[in-house]
């Protein structure tokens, strides 16, 4: 099979964050869009690009882009596309779909004419005039934007959020595609201290071990691509094999702290589940008891917003106190996440970096406070 066009869709804000991964993958053909990261690569990287990347939301072939005014073109179009190269006689094939400032708005009516176009092109290519599709799935997306639909086909299946250690869930959990960017954008090395002082669930220090480790986050989950006999046989076993081969055992400095014994049962279970629990120390502890014995480290969190009603005089003071119990670190780096608008006035420091991220559908901050660089090894 030739190079195929993939896309690897990302939330707002980490479209960068995903083309660094594929960069580290050593994919250079890169086009980087609001919302996505196109790439030129070989089938390998369906595979690869599905078990490695921490920050991506899916993993998208592209089938083709077009302008389309009318029904009819749109039809034509998709048709002519070359589905019977990737879709077998037996494929499952449904087709959501997204028009946003189009004049095709009607959603349905686009996914009822491109499943029709589908079935005509697949028509062509099998000699039959009825499909089962109890196969493998191939989940078909049409997205209008301005008039240009773009078609492609789901390689990943269930969200690539969905590491597959996370069954339990606290309340308002961070997503394991963001919490992985908030280790990312902190540039932590797994030779350094790294502390959550509201650990809730535990996903932030689970995805800060698995990037110590340089374990694949997908190394023990299942992609809708993995049952496609259209890929050559073995890429996926070879893909494992070398995502096996790339962990690097070693000792990490990773605590999450919670005041709820009830969360951090929870956390201690996903850490289990992700394979790092001997890896991430989780303890009890008010943020007012935080300290640490080590001169240089990384804090990033993940605080309460206030964004319920009452909460606010709460959240304000919790940051107030945040700015006083940080001094007590003042050689290490903080991040922190946050959709509050009065952070910065409330935590008592400008932060020499922010982020606009999105935790869902809320607009957040990433703030961001440098410490000095560390002087030597042995300084800690």
């Amino acid at each position: 099979m030739a190079d195929i066009e993939l896309i690897a869709t990302a939330a707002f804000g980490l479209e960068a964050v995903v083309a660094r991964e594929l960069r580290q993958l050593g994919y250079a053909d890169l086009t980087v869009e609001d919302g996505r990261v196109t790439l030129l690569a070989d089938p390998a990287a369906v595979c690869r690009a599905n078990l490695w990347l921490r920050t991506a939301d899916r993993v998208l072939v592209k089938m083709g882009k077009f302008s389309a005014l009318t029904f009819e073109s749109l039809f034509e179009q998709t048709k002519a596309l070359p589905w019977a190269e990737w879709l077998p006689e037996n494929a499952c094939f449904p087709v959501t779909g997204k028009s946003v400032r189009s004049r095709l708005f009607s959603v349905p009516d686009c996914q009822a004419i491109v499943k029709k176009a589908v079935v005509e092109n697949l028509k062509q290519k099998y000699k039959r005039s009825w499909f089962g599709e109890d196969g493998p799935c191939y989940r078909i997306q049409v997205a209008l934007l301005k008039d240009v639909a773009t078609l492609t086909i789901d390689t990943s299946g269930v969200g690539l959020h969905k590491r597959g250690y996370r069954p339990l869930n606290a309340p308002a959990p961070l997503k394991e595609t963001l919490a992985a960017a908030l280790v990312l954008l902190s540039r932590w090395q797994p030779d350094r201290v790294f502390i959550d002082p509201f650990c809730g669930s535990g996903t932030i220090p689970v995805e800060a071990a698995l990037f110590g480790l340089n374990q694949a986050p997908g190394l023990h989950r299942d992609f809708a691509a993995c049952h496609w006999p259209n890929l050559p046989p073995g890429l996926w076993q070879r893909a494992r094999e070398e995502a096996h081969d790339l962990v690097r055992p070693q000792d990490l400095r990773i605590i999450g702290t919670d005041i709820s014994d009830e969360v951090l049962r929870l956390a201690r279970f996903h850490a289990g589940q992700a394979g790092v629990g001997e890896k991430i120390h989780f303890q009890r502890q008010a943020l007012a008891d935080l300290q640490s014995r080590y001169q240089y480290g990384w804090l990033v969190c993940n605080p309460p917003y206030g964004e319920r009603l009452g909460q606010a005089r709460e959240v304000a003071a919790l940051y107030r106190q945040m700015g006083q119990v940080f001094t007590r670190l003042p050689t290490w780096s903080f991040y922190v996440l946050t959709a509050h608008p009065q952070f910065e006035k409330n935590f008592g420091r400008r932060a020499e970096k922010r982020r606009k991220l999105y935790n869902g559908r809320l607009e957040c901050t990433y703030y961001q406070f440098f410490g000095p660089r560390k002087k030597s090894v042995g300084s800690e």
